[in-house]
């Protein structure tokens, strides 16, 4: 309450009308009150007080302006009138005609109101009462987060919710609402007698998210509806129930937690549906299928940390069928590693899980450990550097062949530039493996299997160099850079008494060209004398614009069994490979990569994505045709092609489209969908129609249709 004192020095001081810029005063709420007016005016008998003209008001971080406000000093009362703003101490903004308040402002009577909420959403009502300073009752209230329409202000929102008695408490942070209509476009399409959301100033509360409807050809009508928990400020769960007309209910549920030294997080699924074989029919009975996933990561001090990844299906086609994952290998690990200074160490146990039809368990590997110590020194007075890598791994299954292997790597390197610009760099190094087996092939009895030790040492030198001419033309800077690596190493060390477990897949394109060794493991060695050359060009734009092309090539001093068949390496000369990259500016983007036939020129390799157009309309092709790439593995030839595209229709509406072509046999499609966007400030909405031509097992050809529409701003 404003104090007399202070009321009756105000009295004095004004005299009657008198115009003032400002007046600080006391008493009015808790702490200093700022008033400011074009006139102020003091009558005695009532004791009332009143400003008019460009009136604010600050009582505390609540700031009210109004044409006219007068304070009534015996009922602690002020009223204001005409063009009403009052800015709340969370960032609301309140408007109003008429209004009375009390307790600095804190309380009381508005009518006619209108609030501007702090994330752009808007309420309206007939009359609103304050009290205990943190909760607002509003009477006939309309709440919608859609701004209005320029050209038609009175035309209603794209969508509004009507309510006889909206509740906005501020201390729970809660807005709810009694005797609710939502309309769209004014017309009322749902009631609910009671309805309640998060305000504004809430980031998490618990509660339902958006929901998403569809239907599948394989699953049926879908509905799914997720619920999230907000447990601690650092911890938190969504659970989110897929409802199926065919295949019922399957249950899906996320756990996350950020703890002092990392971070959690679970999710996975379960069902109870009736069991299929391998034609996909029912059998009668009821099966329980599901699937986890789960990674972590924490810190143990400055130096040391671990971690884990966990991924496992009951079964190999259930992720396909229940669109979780298209992923056909399942892999979890657990780890230790350490970083200090030049050195890392690592420990690490692997499991895997195949989804493929021709996967075996008993031919699966559990690697348990993998160890591995890494150093590399400080450089020398001339720039070079020495290292050291050091590995042991234990790969154990339970119908095949287990192994063991240590190794044990030294490497130094001298890097040099001479005066004219060219770059060298002189590698040395030699690495040590040793090899312990079971059941292993017998290379020269191929009926039995053998155990067994087995090791070699693998010295080598590599000599590393290239020339880069640069000149530069108008505002275009070119470079042409010949690159030559010159290898000489000891032939063979690929022994067949050496399983080969992770170096099977192999390709050799332009990223390996200049590789000392293109295997991307250590069982497999490239031995043998060789020679690889290439040619870099490249010009770079003023603006940001750049083009760049490679070919290249590799000699080998004579031909071994290295490599298999079709690889490109299984000659003297390989095949050429290169590629191409053209983007003169941000709306082209062009990457081809090739192969070469070494004799005719044909393409045994071809491969190209292309990015086109501005944001508003872009458009990307993709194309691959290969033939055999594996060192092992009979792998077919293959040829696809990739179509996508994205169209910005207006500024609220986009549309996108995809597909995927086998281009081999019958060149059937492999998949398409097509989807539509719509977003503003309001709401959010997206179709999806998807086509899959997959099928294995119980995972069959389907079509399916999502509907997602979300009400921004309702939690």
């Amino acid at each position: 309450m404003m104090r007399r004192c202070a009321t009756a020095i105000l009295a004095a001081t004004l005299a009657c009308a008198t115009p003032v810029s400002a007046q600080v005063t006391e008493g009015l709420g808790e702490g200093p009150v700022l008033l400011s007016a074009d006139f102020i005016t003091y009558d005695h008998e009532p004791g009332v007080m009143t400003a008019v003209g460009n009136v604010e008001l600050v009582s505390g971080k609540r700031i009210l302006r109004a044409d006219t406000v007068s304070y009534d000093e015996q009922r602690d009362l002020v009223a204001a009138r005409g063009n009403i703003a009052i800015l709340e101490p969370s960032g609301e903004v309140l408007f109003a005609e008429y209004a009375e308040l009390s307790d600095g402002l804190r309380n009381g009577f508005v009518s006619e109101v209108r609030v501007l909420m702090t994330d752009d959403s808007r309420l309206a009502a007939r009359s609103a009462n304050r009290t205990n300073g943190n909760r607002t009752d509003l009477s006939k209230a309309v709440f919608s987060a859609c701004r209005s329409c320029p050209d038609h202000p009175n035309r209603p929102p794209l969508w509004q919710i009507k309510s006889l008695r909206v509740t906005h408490d501020q201390s729970t942070r809660r807005m709810d609402y009694r005797d609710a209509f939502l309309e769209v476009f004014g017309v009322p399409v749902a009631y609910t007698p009671f309805i309640s959301h998060p305000d504004p100033t809430v980031k998490r509360k618990s509660g339902f998210l958006v929901p998403t409807y569809g239907r599948s050809s394989e699953l049926g009508a879908k509905l799914q509806v997720p619920y999230y928990f907000n447990l601690t400020p650092h911890r938190d769960a969504t659970f989110s129930p897929l409802f199926t007309s065919k295949e019922g209910i399957i249950v899906t549920g996320e756990y996350r937690e950020r703890t002092r030294t990392g971070r959690l997080q679970l999710q996975g699924s379960v069902t109870h549906v009736d069991e299929r074989n391998e034609i996909n029919a029912r059998t009668g009975r009821k099966k329980t299928r599901g699937h986890i996933e789960a990674a972590g990561a924490f810190g143990i001090d400055d130096t040391w940390r671990w971690g884990f990844t966990a991924e496992r299906s009951t079964d190999d086609t259930y992720l396909r069928r229940y669109d979780f994952s298209k992923e056909d290998t399942l892999t979890s690990n657990a780890y230790v590693e350490g970083f200090r200074g030049r050195t890392h160490a690592s420990a690490n146990v692997y499991a895997f899980q195949g989804l493929r039809r021709e996967d075996k368990p008993g031919e699966t590997p559990l690697i348990l450990p993998e160890l591995n110590y890494n150093f590399v020194g400080q450089p020398g007075p001339f720039g070079q550097l020495w290292g050291m890598d050091a590995s042991a791994l234990v790969l154990n299954r339970s119908g095949s062949t287990d192994s063991r292997r240590l190794s044990l790597g030294l490497n130094w390197q001298l890097p040099y530039t001479s005066t004219s610009g060219q770059v060298y760099n002189l590698l040395a190094s030699v690495r040590s493996d040793l090899y312990h087996v079971n059941d292993l092939t017998d290379p020269s009895n191929p009926g039995n299997s053998m155990d067994g030790f087995k090791g070699r040492l693998l010295p080598r030198l590599a000599l590393h160099w290239r020339y880069p001419f640069i000149r530069k033309q108008g505002n275009i800077s070119q470079i042409v850079e010949p690159v030559v690596t010159v290898i000489a190493a000891p032939f063979g060390g690929n022994s067949d008494e050496i399983p080969n477990e992770d170096s099977q897949s192999f390709e050799f394109d332009d990223t390996n060209l200049f590789s000392t060794n293109r295997f991307a493991g250590l069982d497999r060695w490239e031995g043998g004398h060789r020679v690889n050359y290439g040619l870099k060009v490249s010009a770079y734009g003023a603006r940001g614009g750049h083009s760049t092309a490679l070919i290249g090539q590799s000699f080998r001093w004579r031909g071994d069994g290295t490599f298999a068949d079709k690889t490109g390496l299984e000659d003297r000369r390989s095949d050429y490979v290169g590629r191409v990259n053209v983007s003169p500016n941000r709306f082209v983007d062009y990457t081809h990569r090739f192969r070469l036939d070494r004799d005719r020129l044909s393409i045994r390799r071809n491969e190209f994505d292309l990015a086109f157009g501005p944001p508003e309309i872009r458009g990307k092709v993709g194309y691959v045709a290969l033939s055999r790439e594996l060192t092992s593995d009979e792998l077919t030839s293959r040829e696809e092609v990739r179509l996508a595209g994205r169209v910005r229709i207006t500024d609220y509406w986009s549309a996108t489209a995809s597909t995927r072509r086998d281009l081999t046999g019958e060149g059937d499609t492999i998949s398409w969908s097509v989807g539509a966007a719509y977003m503003d400030e309001c709401i959010e909405l997206r179709i999806q129609l998807d086509r899959s031509f997959t099928e294995d097992r119980d995972v069959q050809p389907f079509t399916d249709f999502s509907l997602r529409v979300k009400l921004r701003h309702l939690g």
